[in-house]
């Protein structure tokens, strides 16, 4: 499409508000009434209590005693480690994630991948070619004008990632890093929530061993990891209760021992007990901030799993529910230390030990979420994805991934017996994903807000260098614990590279041996061919072109189907693609055949129909797509209908017929009446019709076309899957070879199959075998 044409329609596209990400104001305010309305929000704050807050929630079982591991040495020392507490909480947990990363969010969508998604969307960062101009159409893709200082420094930074091959790269490590932390984090939450839980029967039965300990400790796992098939929805409800209990108990036993044992421990909140803190202890006190981040384990996921819930019953929730109750407990314990200084081993007691067995559900939920985006950033072998709700589409679960977390929690937690070294392995999963998160939300700042640079600077500056200072403290440690989450993420990281690696290199092989429509013409012209009745549905990553494996094909079998669609599945750096704008179409000028390109665009969040509602919808919009490209003119337009429909329209007229550019690819309009009502807006927003040019026999030729599509739809739909196998050349080096005919090759064995995930019927499926040397 002409980037004329796409400029001119984003300037006509309503101005946007930028703290949503992108989505048009008036469509904005019909969401938010819908989705933030009173009775849906306090739901959804009453799941976020069960999900998100039982991993913040239980972190006082274990972050003084990991703390004071050698004991207290001084008694201020409690009121420095107090003060760190409150004002570690209050800058990480409160400030940044709770009032400032939860406006970072993708229309709704939070965590280091909405983060990255947002960057892509308004900067050409993706490692794979397949970026449309008429993508960028959809509606909440762009971000609106800002003042022009601002402007020209967003667009200083747009050019210098898009002409940076090194800056992509890093952008996408640094996104993979955070996400293979975080799904090692839902690793090592659960058996520290639920070891500190049951550690603490001890006090009530002496005689448990600590092997004992650790079998109570794996069959607990076992079912909280049995119970997510029931889904976030159901789980929540559930915990939630309980979590909230938790809460009010906790909040309400700290209140009593700060009235008994010490009130005098309220000075915390002068910041000047850190700083006598570490003059005291000096490098003991720096080696402490490991364990005293440990306060803010958990505020990750309050931004991750944004998805699931809103920012308004998130900050509802933990401003009334999680703030005051945690606060008070680290309050009430450090009370009771500065009275009892040898029972700190003891401070905290799982009086309630089910809420810390559900502490980890936070960080369970996460990982399903981002394993759910990293599918959509073919950077992770395919798996099943359960949606577990139809009220809330953002919750599913995904059986796969559930199994192995289950299985590595269970190893941990075997292997370490006790919470000290899963805790120290624990604080490096949580400060490199804040320290990344503030990298990126830098970058939205800048690039996507359009914000002061002096709020920017404060922002980064702030915390950078608060979170640099922790990250130390823990790599300092990193042989007693810290190297076991790092371990699984170069695993995780290593999958990721490898998948992501071979579709890269494979998308640009098939690019680089695309089909012209001229040899295709040729082809088909110099070949018998047996015609076929019905519809075949070629399926192929390539958005644009034929690809090489068609040829392949009518060798092999010289047949070709009445109507032949080669279909690419797309997903999009936005959440959600309307259904109206799901479709980009355009037919190839073969004589006597009837071909069609088209891509089906979804957002990461958006879940793939049965084979069969898709092919419905599918050719609904075809029909819609013959009847639109024959009733406009030859002029370049840009229809923008005030609702969540987009069309754009490029003409070319060659030999006295309106064919669509080899390049353009349109978006069909739903309806006739949908058009009329544009007329509310303009003359200069109207489609220019050419009906009144057509005469009876070319109207009579359209409904022809339409006739027989759906007469050969009612012959039966044939899907056709390229079974590529991929291997490196020859004279690749030995570690390509490695990476490609071993690694790759393993993983796509191992995992869910193309037609399992587009759920195509096996009696329709064929598929096709080739071979390409990357």
């Amino acid at each position: 499409m002409d980037p004329g044409v796409v400029e001119k329609k984003k300037q006509q596209m309503e101005l946007v508000d930028v703290e949503s990400g992108g989505l048009p104001v008036e469509r904005q305010d019909s969401l938010f009434r819908e989705a933030d309305s009173w009775g849906r929000t306090m739901s959804l704050a009453f799941q976020c209590v069960g999900i998100l807050y039982g991993d913040i929630g239980t972190s006082p079982l274990y972050v003084y005693s990991s703390t004071f591991e050698h004991g207290i040495g001084h008694p201020d020392d409690v009121v420095g480690v107090l003060s760190l507490i409150v004002y570690s909480f209050m800058l990480f947990t409160v400030i940044k994630i709770v009032f400032v990363a939860l406006h970072a969010n993708d229309h709704g969508d939070g965590g280091t991948f909405a983060l990255y998604s947002l960057i892509s969307r308004h900067a050409k960062v993706s490692l794979i070619p397949n970026h449309q101009a008429e993508d960028e159409l959809i509606s909440g893709y762009s971000s609106s004008g800002k003042p022009s200082a601002t402007l020209r420094r967003a667009h200083w930074l747009k050019q210098l990632l898009e002409a940076s091959k090194a800056a992509k790269i890093s952008l996408f490590l640094l996104t993979i890093l955070a996400i293979a932390m975080v799904i090692s984090d839902a690793v090592l939450t659960p058996p520290i929530s639920v070891l500190s839980a049951v550690g603490g029967l001890r006090e009530k039965v002496p005689h448990l061993t600590t092997d004992q300990i650790v079998w109570i400790t794996v069959a607990i796992l076992v079912v909280l990891f049995a119970i997510q098939r029931y889904g976030t929805d159901k789980v929540g409800y559930s915990f939630a209760p309980i979590i909230l209990l938790w809460l009010l108990l906790i909040g309400a036993t700290g209140l009593y021992n700060l009235i008994k044992h010490d009130i005098s421990v309220l000075r915390a909140f002068n910041p000047k007990y850190i700083i006598d803190y570490f003059r005291r202890n000096k490098k003991e006190g720096w080696v402490s901030l490991g364990s005293i981040l440990l306060c803010f384990t958990g505020s990750e996921a309050l931004f991750a799993n944004l998805g699931y819930f809103s920012i308004r019953s998130i900050q509802l929730s933990f401003s009334f529910a999680l703030l005051p109750s945690v606060l008070l407990t680290y309050i009430g314990q450090a009370a009771f230390l500065s009275k009892n200084p040898k029972n700190v081993a003891n401070t905290f007691f799982a009086a309630t030990p089910t809420a810390s067995i559900i502490g980890s559900q936070a960080m369970i939920s996460c990982a399903f979420a981002t394993v759910s985006h990293l599918q959509s950033l073919s950077c992770f072998p395919r798996v099943k994805i359960l949606h577990t709700s139809k009220r809330f589409p953002g919750q599913l679960y995904i059986p796969g991934v559930n199994f192995l977390l289950c299985v590595a929690a269970c190893v941990v937690t075997v292997s370490f017996k006790t919470t000290v070294i899963i805790g120290k392995a624990h604080e490096i999963c949580v400060i490199l994903v804040m320290i990344i998160t503030t990298l990126l939300m830098t970058i939205v700042m800048l690039l996507v807000w359009k914000i002061n640079i002096l709020w920017v600077a404060l922002f980064f500056i702030t915390f950078t260098s608060t979170e640099a200072v922790y990250l130390s403290s823990v790599l300092y440690k990193f042989t007693h614990g810290p190297y076991v989450p790092v371990a699984m993420s170069v695993v995780l990281m290593a999958v990721m590279i490898v998948w992501h690696y071979v579709h890269v290199k494979r998308y640009k092989y098939e690019l680089e041996h695309t089909i012209s429509t001229d040899k295709v013409k040729e082809m088909l012209e110099s070949h018998d061919l047996k015609r076929v009745r019905g519809v075949a549905l070629f399926y192929t990553e390539l958005v644009q072109g034929i690809p090489p494996i068609f040829p392949h094909l009518i060798e092999k079998i010289p047949t070709i189907h009445s109507v032949l669609v080669f279909i690419s599945i797309k997903h999009l750096p936005v959440p959600h693609v309307d259904t109206s704008e799901r479709f980009l179409f355009r037919q190839l000028e073969l004589k006597d055949y009837k071909v069609f390109r088209c891509v089906a665009r979804y957002g990461y969040r958006d879940s793939l129909e049965e084979a069969k509602d898709f092919v419905v919808t599918l050719f609904e919009n075809l029909q819609h797509y013959i009847r639109d490209v024959n009733l406009y003119t030859d002029e370049p337009h840009t229809i923008s209908a005030h609702s969540s429909c987009n069309h754009s329209f490029s003409r070319e007229k060659p030999s006295g017929r309106y064919a669509v550019h080899a390049e353009d690819m349109l978006t069909p309009i739903e309806s006739f009446s949908e058009i009329t009502a544009l007329s509310n807006y303009g003359s200069d927003r109207l489609p220019h019709f050419k009906a009144s040019k057509m005469n009876m026999e070319e109207l009579v030729k359209i409904e022809q076309e339409q006739m027989f599509i759906e007469k050969e739809m009612e012959k039966g739909v044939v899907y056709i899957l390229g079974e590529t196998e991929v291997v490196a050349r020859p004279h690749s080096s030995l570690l390509k070879k490695i990476v490609v005919n071993y690694v790759y090759s393993f993983l796509r064995k191992n995992f869910m199959q193309g037609q399992k995930m587009l759920f195509i019927p096996h009696r329709q499926l064929l598929k096709v075998g080739i071979s390409y040397e990357i």
